[in-house]
């Protein structure tokens, strides 16, 4: 039988070693109080001989009724997120924003997709979560956080009145953008959306899914298109990424007699995979197709100077940071709608036969 492992040495074995009371013992470790130098040095020195680590930061936690953890929810695996650089700017903001708690920023993503031993919305010790991202799953992650009263707050999407609102103006931003390319002559537009749905169902843009949509973002832009467009189909994607977009404008630029003159894209990642796919058929940008994208990033690779719909990426991030640093404290968070800017770069132009 293997022995019985050693009890772990507790603050007071410390105390007892140093030759001060415990609550001195606890001073020195938190570094706060009326202690001096030379009781410091002989409380860490005898914490040391027994090799004690410090207050266990659960027992600090259950004291303080807090974990010192702010939760936030991607829409996709990690590494996905990690290649967009709006949720980088975003994760970014939410720092700033949460600095005052002193708080650390637990990940987490809400795939749908189930994991046995995974650390969840349903079960991460946090005291306040962020949903980040467009995401088709918002009304679960939501009634998750309901059902165990935490306070949350959401970058995008419609949340109810209890759950503070971090937005921009999808619709007026993309009718801006669409109005634009009518103004260049532009009247046969097609559209590559972000996903309607939890299951991220690919292909063309149907009734159907736009009546089963759980997306509010993909919804707002795309009614904001159809102001300006009211006939403009297209395409959805399965995610904001270069490759996607690369897949839904293949089949849009599919058929030579059936191409549009420009493409709106829901995000610049979706933009740049529009570009890559009209370069693989031989076409030009903006010459023979206009692209114009949402929201205002450097996209790695993209040799243009993306026309786009710039929103303040980071500084939404802050603004969730904020209100969540106002529950915390007992404050009533406030909503806060942000405004974007349309950036003409060199991937729109008046198309051919109005430029000819």
């Amino acid at each position: 039988m293997q022995p019985d492992a050693a009890p772990r040495p507790t603050l007071a074995d410390v105390a007892a070693r140093a030759g001060v009371s415990p609550s001195t013992a606890s001073l020195a470790f938190s570094g706060s109080g009326p202690v001096s130098d030379a009781t410091k040095e002989r409380v860490l020195a005898a914490a040391s001989e027994l090799g004690y680590a410090g207050p266990d930061p659960r027992a600090r936690s259950l004291r303080r009724g807090r974990s010192g953890i702010v939760g936030v929810v991607l829409e996709e695996r990690v590494r996905a997120a990690f290649l967009d650089p709006v949720k980088i700017q975003m994760l970014d903001g939410i720092s700033e924003g949460i600095a005052p708690l002193g708080a650390g920023l637990l990940l987490l993503t809400d795939t749908g997709e189930p994991g046995e031993h995974a650390v969840s919305i349903e079960s991460a010790p946090v005291d306040a979560v962020v949903l980040i991202g467009c995401s088709p799953r918002l009304a679960d992650s939501i009634e998750a956080l309901r059902r165990r009263g935490i306070p949350a707050v959401a970058i995008e999407g419609e949340t109810g009145e209890d759950i503070p609102e971090i937005s921009i103006d999808n619709l007026q931003a993309t009718r801006r953008g669409a109005e634009y390319l009518r103004q260049l002559g532009h009247t046969d537009v097609a559209i590559v959306t972000l996903p309607f749905d939890a299951a991220r169902t690919r292909g063309p843009i149907t009734e159907e899914l736009l009546r089963s949509s759980t997306a509010a973002t993909a919804s707002q832009r795309l009614a904001g298109a159809r102001e300006i467009f009211p006939e403009a189909t297209g395409r959805v994607a399965g995610a904001s990424s270069i490759e996607e977009g690369l897949e839904a404008a293949r089949a849009l630029l599919a058929d030579p007699a059936r191409r549009p003159t420009a493409v709106i894209a829901q995000s610049d990642l979706l933009a740049a995979g529009v570009i890559q796919a009209a370069e693989e058929l031989g076409l030009q940008v903006p010459a023979d197709l206009s692209v114009l994208g949402f929201d205002g990033i450097r996209v790695d690779g993209l040799q243009h100077d993306l026309t786009t719909l710039a929103q303040p990426s980071v500084a939404k991030g802050r603004a969730a940071g904020e209100a969540v640093v106002q529950m915390l404290s007992g404050e009533p968070p406030a909503s806060r709608c942000f405004t974007s800017t349309l950036h003409v770069g060199d991937t729109t132009a008046a198309p051919r036969a109005s430029a000819d």
